[in-house]
């Protein structure tokens, strides 16, 4: 039975997304775009949980990926949805973190709920590294990410949110 409410999606290209944290708000989140019709590889600290995302979504193009460094390798965009600002900079910028292994101009959108020091801390070092970020923390809550009506609130470089 799916954890997520019926929707109707629109038509879009399909494209390659990672998306790392499979917690109450990034699990539907992810869920969400793997029903649109898009390439979804995941991460999360515990596999368990990666493995149950795969099972639940077995009809979608779904991969599950060791680190995110593996996670984001592939992925045009990575999103990430995890619960602080500690684990948002280990899954970023650890050894294995996503930004080790996303290629150049590859673009990184977080909806962590993340201090604005962080956010700055981690546009700087993606532009350094060629890449872009978006701060993209969400609001509606469990529900709202379960019916697939958040409300995102983007900050970062317009061009790259036009995208």
């Amino acid at each position: 039975m799916s954890s997520l409410n019926p929707k109707t999606y629109e038509a879009t290209p399909s494209i390659r997304v990672a998306f790392l944290g499979l917690g109450v708000m990034g699990y539907p989140m992810a869920g969400h775009l793997a029903l649109a019709g898009h390439q979804v590889t995941v991460y999360n600290r515990s596999a368990a949980k990666s493995q149950a995302f795969a099972k639940e979504f077995a009809q979608c193009k779904v991969d599950t990926a060791a680190t995110p460094r593996e996670a984001a390798a592939s992925a045009d965009i990575v999103f990430c949805c995890v619960g602080n600002d500690d684990d948002l900079r280990s899954v970023v910028l650890g050894d294995d973190g996503a930004f080790t292994g996303m290629r150049p101009d590859t673009v990184f959108v977080d909806h962590t709920t993340a201090s604005a020091n962080v956010a700055r801390e981690l546009y700087a070092t993606a532009r350094a590294r060629g890449l872009h970020f978006i701060d993209a923390p969400v609001s509606g809550g469990q529900a709202g990410a379960q019916n697939g009506v958040l409300t995102v609130m983007c900050g970062g470089d317009a061009p790259v949110f036009e995208r």
